[in-house]
């Protein structure tokens, strides 16, 4: 009999691919309506959680609907079949329907809106324009008599230091000499007050997540055999290697802007609002640099970037745009919010088209992309 699965397993799939916990702290993400436990054979997808769509999904038979916008990004004190939002929910509700939304945490994700759009418009070496900030690391380095060099180590690790990715009891170990003369007062483990003494001694150094670096130098300074130790402990830099992150960048093969710009609008599904771009017309185009949804905030760092022919993004306003031409730096080119973002659908779609069967998420989920176009222009004059 086909195994259907519930919704909490579809849920779990997407929060592996796009982590609620990436999500700006402004957002709403997750799971917005439906039984955890309700089985789930069609899904839908779309960008927006409007009425037509909602209706869509209704008359599809659709089990869940992942949207990119969240239908409830703002306070509401009632969310009556009379009031658009009210509307989507209480047909998707009628239908069995449930809803989840997936936004700033998919917006950065490897395999998440901007990366799609990039893939769209053909950039190859691809890379985040702003890469997420990795895991706070610490290194906790120690000097340590070689007898007790094992029992230090293992005392570090087993506190949670030397963890990296998939490996854990990660350090490295060298030897040397170490000096020091116990003064008046002393209760040295090795040598005698008043004389130098000479020990062949190792550095043990490992990584310390930021979060355990207390636990780690405790558990080093409990299993060390010296009065004081000697021990440095360093906040290690960010090397913004993240393969997620804010944007992409890539790059195309040598076209100009005008003719760059002819190959987005026809990569990018039509609307009426069309696209424009600010620069010159013959502009050398290599490196591009894109964002899904309004990317202006990031406006301030690309001006300075004589790195990148053009930026496409959506949602340009006038005076920001006109301030970041007139810093020389480069191309722009805005593009229908809803066109860019809709290129993440079908990627989500074939996601879960191979996470079914084998994959683990049942055999009979069907995933549909809507084609009902949300951009709200309707006509260009």
């Amino acid at each position: 009999m086909p195994v259907r699965p519930a919704l909490r397993d579809v849920v779990a799939l997407l929060d592996e691919w796009y982590p609620p916990a990436t999500a700006d702290s402004w957002d709403a993400v997750g799971l917005v309506t439906g039984d955890p436990d309700a089985p789930v054979s069609k899904v839908l997808l779309a960008v927006d959680p409007a009425p037509a769509v909602a209706h869509e999904a209704a008359e599809w038979g659709a089990d869940l609907l992942i949207v990119h916008h969240p239908l409830f990004l703002k306070a509401v004190h009632g969310v009556p079949a009379t009031t658009p939002k009210g509307r989507t929910l209480a047909t998707l509700t009628a239908a069995g329907c449930a809803l989840l939304t997936a936004h700033t945490n998919a917006d950065q994700a490897v395999g998440g809106v901007s990366e799609a759009l990039a893939t769209t418009l053909g950039l190859a070496d691809q890379a985040p324009l702003r890469p997420a900030a990795a895991a706070p690391l610490d290194k906790l380095v120690v000097f340590v008599p070689v007898v007790d060099a094992e029992r230090v180590r293992t005392a570090m690790t087993d506190a949670g230091g030397g963890r990296l990715g998939d490996y854990d009891s990660a350090s490295f170990t060298s030897p040397g000499e170490g000096r020091f003369r116990p003064l008046a007062g002393a209760s040295p483990a090795i040598g005698e007050v008043g004389r130098v003494e000479v020990v062949d001694e190792l550095r043990v150094e490992c990584v310390v997540p930021r979060g355990r670096r207390s636990h780690v130098v405790r558990a080093m300074l409990a299993a060390h055999p010296y009065e004081e130790p000697a021990w440095d402990l360093v906040e290690l830099a960010d090397a913004g290697l993240s393969a997620t992150g804010t944007g992409r960048e890539g790059t195309v093969a040598e076209t100009s802007l005008a003719a760059f710009a002819a190959r987005v609008a026809e990569a990018l599904p039509a609307t009426p609002a069309g696209i424009r771009y600010a620069g010159d017309p013959d502009r050398v185009v290599r490196r591009v640099a894109v964002c899904g949804g309004a990317g202006d905030f990031l406006l301030d760092e690309l001006a300075t970037r004589d790195d990148i022919d053009v930026y496409v993004t959506s949602d340009l306003r006038h005076h920001p745009a006109a301030e970041f031409l007139e810093k020389g730096g480069p191309a722009l080119l805005d593009v229908p919010h809803w066109a860019a973002e809709w290129t993440w659908l079908p990627l989500v779609q074939s996601r879960l088209g191979r996470a079914t069967g084998d994959g683990g998420l049942g055999d009979t989920v069907e995933a549909r992309v809507s084609r009902i176009v949300t951009d709200p222009w309707r006509a260009r004059i």
